[in-house]
């Protein structure tokens, strides 16, 4: 099916590995020219870079840290005058740990909001002066948002605050004909899974499988499946909606 992409302009944070790795590939093979950042180099980068070339449009991998003020408005302004207009953010971009809450410290507190919730504000703020009608902002949340999960209060605060940035934006900027919505993950399976040891990723495959009404762990272009609907005239009424992509995780 034609969604319509082609020539549309993206900016996708963190996109090198992972979910947003997956959603730049399907964006980019849909018509897209996107552009996406990464904070250190690796052998991920330049995979991807070797894999937008296979693709049609211009693309654009730049090095930015999103947490940081100067370099998050740098990477967005120099997408921004590359493309001169964006039609899609993805706010993927994310940093995890898992921390009792009687150790966290303020310094791991801050690197996690810095990330999580002040870079996806970052990047949603330097663009608004090439966002208009018809753009839409999707913001890469979590089931964990709703449900809460032990060890990890930092993370689903962040995430639970970007539910709220999400509707209060969806009303905002309305007006202009820019929808915002959040998609709120399960698990799923990337790179950082298949990189543990064999014991301990089984048995992550197993628990979550168990607790996943569909019974299997998420696939990166099942996140990059409903980031092209959102981005597409077929959402064209969705707003300010936390929508799940979780397999019915409970």
């Amino acid at each position: 099916m034609d969604l319509g992409l082609t020539g549309k302009k993206a900016i996708v944070t963190g996109g090198v590995r992972g979910v947003g790795r997956g959603v730049v590939l399907a964006l980019a093979r849909a018509g897209v020219d996107v552009a996406t950042n990464y904070r250190q180099q690796s052998e991920f980068v330049a995979s991807l870079e070797r894999e937008l070339k296979g693709t049609p449009g211009d693309h654009l991998v730049a090095r930015a840290d999103i947490a940081d003020p100067d370099q998050a408005t740098a990477f967005v302004r120099a997408a921004g005058e590359r493309y001169g207009h964006i039609d899609l953010i993805v706010n993927n971009a994310g940093a995890i740990s898992h921390v009792p809450y009687a150790d966290l410290d303020v310094a791991e507190w801050k690197r996690i909001v810095d990330v999580n919730l002040t870079g996806t504000h970052l990047v949603i703020q330097g663009a608004l002066p090439y966002l208009g009608a018809g753009s839409s902002v999707i913001n890469i949340g979590s089931k964990a948002a709703e449900a809460g999960v032990p060890l990890r209060a930092h993370y689903t605060a962040t995430k639970a605050a970007q539910l709220g940035l999400t509707r209060s934006l969806a009303k905002e900027l309305g007006g202009q004909g820019i929808r915002v919505n959040t998609l709120l993950l399960g698990v799923i399976h990337t790179e950082a899974l298949d990189d543990k040891p064999a014991e301990q990723r089984e048995q992550t495959l197993a628990m979550y499988s168990r607790k996943t009404a569909l019974g299997r762990l998420g696939r990166p272009e099942e996140v990059a499946g409903a980031v092209l609907w959102l981005a597409s005239d077929l959402s064209s009424y969705v707003t300010g909606a936390a929508i799940g992509v979780d397999g019915g995780i409970s």
